[in-house]
């Protein structure tokens, strides 16, 4: 068996962080073999674009697998990979989400057998408009393929990796500034609750938390105003949750944060999760 990494990055616009250097040190992860496949979030281009920035970094060698938005200049998903990638699905739940470019999946095969993995970007969210609906029927179909994919998964089916940024904080250890945004998008009881299905009930595995411990944060978003990054007053809400099979041969989280502001290329720093396979 051989290590395998699975990276995982809100890229706050896949143009501009190629412009900032972070394309080019993501093609670097994978050309050195750190990275098998590295998944994108908030992409915000059309497929095409994508395919102009990857042939402008010398990356058009690679497996990609996209969900782009048919809003221009919104969310955007997406699987850059070294292994060819099979079964590629776009869209997650009701037809409704359909275009709007939150999820896209495909599966490589290893030698511990295949490994399907997904690109997710949650709704934002925002408790006064509907846009939170969307969020919690998004949430909801999230929990139905988690279910299937541990049923499958424990029938000998093949490994499940979804990771990407969830935007949710999941409890008061993964949000510095956690009592100012209890009843908030993005800290919501109501939102807390299927981690706690997904974790308790479902039986996934939330590889930040199980390889980091009951420790604040570690944080992988901070804020592009004020202090947040220089305080460390960030967010964790981009996350790998795997079926149990797969969490047992978890050997390593690594989280990216810049060293400076100044070289900060988005505001959430990548995560790469290690399974020796």
């Amino acid at each position: 068996m051989a290590p395998l990494g699975v990276m995982s990055v809100n890229v706050n616009g896949v143009r501009a962080a190629a412009r900032k250097g972070g394309i080019a040190w993501i093609g670097e992860q994978l050309r050195s073999g750190a990275v098998t496949v590295a998944c994108l979030q908030e992409v915000r281009a059309t497929d095409a674009q994508l395919h102009e920035v990857l042939a402008e970094e010398g990356l058009s060698d690679l497996f990609v697998a996209s969900d782009e938005s048919l809003r221009l200049g919104h969310s955007g998903v997406a699987m850059l990979s070294t292994l060819p990638l099979a079964n590629v699905k776009t869209g997650v739940g009701p037809k409704e989400f359909t275009g709007t470019g939150r999820w896209v999946q495909g599966t490589i095969d290893t030698p511990s057998g295949p490994l399907t993995i997904a690109s997710v970007y949650v709704f934002a969210g925002d408790i006064e408009k509907p846009v939170q609906q969307d969020k919690y029927k998004f949430l909801d179909s999230m929990t139905k393929w988690f279910k299937a994919s541990q049923k499958k998964a424990a029938e000998g089916g093949g490994h499940f990796l979804a990771c990407g940024d969830f935007n949710v904080g999941h409890t008061t250890l993964d949000i510095k500034n956690w009592k100012g945004n209890v009843g908030k998008a993005g800290f919501h009881e109501d939102e807390r609750a299927y981690f706690d299905i997904w974790f308790d009930k479902v039986g996934v595995v939330d590889l930040g938390r199980k390889h980091a411990g009951e420790v604040e944060g570690p944080y992988t978003w901070w804020s592009m105003r004020g202090q947040a990054f220089d305080t460390n007053t960030g967010w964790r809400i981009d996350y790998h949750v795997s079926t149990t099979d797969l969490a047992d041969k978890l050997i390593d989280i690594r989280i990216d944060k810049a060293n400076s502001y100044a070289e900060r290329w988005s505001d959430h720093a990548p995560i790469t999760a290690t399974f020796n396979l």
